[in-house]
């Protein structure tokens, strides 16, 4: 475990680290909105989509 950390940590690895929780939070967020459109459209206020990302 640390070999590892010592690798992760290295200057060069750092930003790739970063990207990687990056990443996996952008899906998270993706697809938590894509639930909250679905439920919409499942509940027929398919015009309120737009109004709530303008918003």
């Amino acid at each position: 475990m640390d070999q590892f950390l010592k690798i992760l940590t290295l200057p060069d690895n750092i930003p790739i680290v970063i990207m990687l929780f990056a990443v996996i939070y952008l899906t998270w967020l993706s697809f938590r909105e894509a639930r909250k459109n679905d439920k919409l459209i499942e509940e027929g206020k398919k015009d309120q989509i737009y109004r709530r990302m303008v918003e």
